[in-house]
């Protein structure tokens, strides 16, 4: 189940990227991001949650999100 959850992950975050213009055209721009993170910063916005789901899957894959996050388990008692 793990490396499914890598080998659906990694595609996503790499399609984020290099289609990143029209995810910002469909979605159009977040005022917060261009505020806070300059000129085209829903761009910057894209890639920096493709890095984040890719990261999240590989650590989900190697078995360090168990480790990082474990503490988390109790507040969800079904996973």
């Amino acid at each position: 189940m793990k490396l499914i959850i890598f080998l659906i992950g990694f595609p996503i975050a790499l399609l984020m990227i290099l289609k990143r213009d029209k995810i910002v055209q469909f979605t159009g721009k977040m005022q917060w991001a261009e505020d806070h993170l300059g000129g085209g910063g829903t761009y910057t916005m894209v890639i920096i949650a493709a890095m984040v789901i890719w990261i999240g899957c590989m650590m989900y894959a190697l078995g360090s999100f168990d480790q990082i996050f474990g503490f988390l388990k109790p507040f969800f008692p079904n996973s």
